[in-house]
């Protein structure tokens, strides 16, 4: 019976073990094409890394419909040559009919998740612009995801996107960056899931370079009691790729006092079973 149980022990180390190594990036921004892949590739593996899959990043530009259909393509043909890349592709908002032909599109080739970023440098939106709430609700019609930024570095960010999330309840969204240094917005969550019907589990966090700041840091263990509020469940690892490097976030990670199960969680387990559960 103790050989038995030395065997069972030893394959639910290896099998631990094995799935503790997969590791999912949310956001690698692919500015040049393959280049930018190859690039990222050979960074991981200068640092000894190694990566299961990651999402590479384009962000449409308005009134460049043309450029965001050849973009999107560019991305999915990278992805049938590098098996790592997951193509997250985008619209705009503001390209009306267009963006919504070029969403379908993208969803009928496989594509379930696109990028959308507020801020005036990137595609300069408001969140709370009807169109925004249109595409959002016709991409959860379509099973897409959507990764917004959650930097907090347009005013009202959290909020906006917290009611952009009840609005869209069955559209899933990953907020990259958990709010960053506004991280503490989102321990409301616990408290809004008491209401019947106000919000669903539709809300997820990637904890790109915002966990690279918050290890070692005075707010490292408020930062772990937020995650834990907002759901170890629903945390997905990013590196935002190329400020800062996956072996960055890595390290910032296995510095917090999280169990192995949660980071195992959010370097793969949680990604897995939201954008690749098949």
């Amino acid at each position: 019976m103790k050989c038995v149980t030395l065997v069972i022990s030893l394959i639910l180390v290896v099998n631990f073990g094995w799935t503790q190594q997969q590791t999912f990036d949310n956001h690698v921004h692919i500015w040049e094409g393959e280049k930018s892949v190859q690039e990222y590739l050979k960074q991981v593996d200068s640092t000894n890394q190694t990566i299961t899959r990651f999402g590479a990043i384009y962000m449409a530009k308005q009134g460049q419909i043309e450029e965001t259909t050849r973009k999107n393509d560019e991305l999915i043909m990278l992805s049938k040559k590098y098996p790592q890349v997951l193509p997250i592709c985008s619209v705009h908002p503001f390209d009306g009919d267009a963006a919504f032909d070029e969403l379908s599109r993208i969803a009928k080739l496989g594509v379930n998740i696109i990028k959308l970023h507020p801020h005036k440098n990137s595609m300069d939106f408001d969140v709370t612009d009807a169109r925004v709430l249109k595409l959002c609700q016709k991409a959860g019609e379509l099973g897409v995801v959507i990764l917004m930024d959650n930097a907090s570095i347009v005013p009202g960010d959290c909020e906006k996107l917290f009611d952009l999330a009840i609005r869209c309840h069955t559209t899933n969204f990953i907020f990259a960056h958990m709010g960053a240094l506004n991280f503490r917005f989102w321990n409301v969550l616990p408290l809004v899931r008491t209401a019947e019907g106000l919000v669903g589990n539709n809300i997820y966090f990637d904890i790109s370079a915002t966990v690279t700041l918050m290890a070692d840091s005075p707010l490292e263990e408020e930062f772990i009691w937020t995650m834990r509020n907002v759901g170890i469940d629903n945390i997905i690892l990013g590196s935002d790729y190329p400020q800062f490097s996956l072996k960055q976030g890595l390290d910032a990670l296995e510095k917090l006092d999280l169990t192995p199960e949660e980071k195992q969680k959010i370097r793969f387990g949680n990604a897995k079973k939201l954008l690749f559960p098949n």
